[in-house]
């Protein structure tokens, strides 16, 4: 299998970026709620050395880019006291979801550039934000998967009953082994749901830009 290094240099770019800002929202809705925590640890910041995490961040990624399976991954998580911020395991949902809400975003203003100005996709251009699509939909689907510590289940939190909240810090301790050891068991199947996530949601952005 042959290696195309631009595109995994373009790859390992957008990936920088994207986690970047999907980590800082997640600082900036912690303090936009009332928590000053992320900010006196260095994370209200688009400096992406501070959020990247080498397994989560790059190594997983860039395998999966490798591999030519769907991209997804995550970042160090940013530190917030829930104890802090307003509107209780509901504030605490808006700052797991303004992560990959911020991705699900990127994805639709770039779709939205290609579709409006007919953007080639054998062009550059039309590759680099092809590709940034497809990652920040990667990352938006894996990432709203509701198991510990990824932010979909601080969201499935909120909802639960007290004795699903009990198992779910306690499984929350292992932070990305757990992580890890689910792309291990089920990545496969893992992998064809993000496809057909992502194909769906493409669709929809598709069938909005032809209105």
């Amino acid at each position: 299998m042959s290696i195309d290094i631009i595109h995994l240099v373009m790859v390992l770019l957008i990936i920088l970026i994207s986690m970047t800002f999907h980590e800082a929202m997640h600082a900036y809705a912690s303090y936009w709620l009332g928590d000053m925590t992320a900010k006196s640890q260095g994370r209200l910041t688009l400096n992406p050395i501070k959020h990247i995490d080498p397994f989560l961040s790059l190594l997983l990624p860039m395998l999966l880019a490798i591999s030519g399976a769907p991209i997804f991954g995550g970042a160090k998580p940013v530190p917030f006291n829930p104890n802090n911020v307003r509107y209780g395991e509901w504030g605490v949902a808006i700052v797991a979801l303004a992560g990959p809400l911020t991705n699900l975003v990127l994805a639709f203003i770039l779709y939205g550039i290609l579709s409006i100005f007919k953007v080639p996709s054998t062009v550059f251009i039309g590759q680099l934000f092809g590709t940034a699509i497809i990652v920040n939909l990667g990352f938006f689907v894996f990432n709203m998967i509701p198991i510990p510590p990824l932010d979909g289940s601080r969201v499935l939190y909120a909802l639960a009953p007290d004795f699903v909240r009990r198992g779910m810090e306690y499984v929350e301790q292992f932070g990305v082994f757990i992580v890890f050891v689910f792309v291990l068991i089920a990545g496969s199947t893992m992998g064809a749901f993000i496809n057909a996530a992502i194909s769906l949601i493409v669709g929809v952005f598709s069938r909005f830009f032809m209105l």
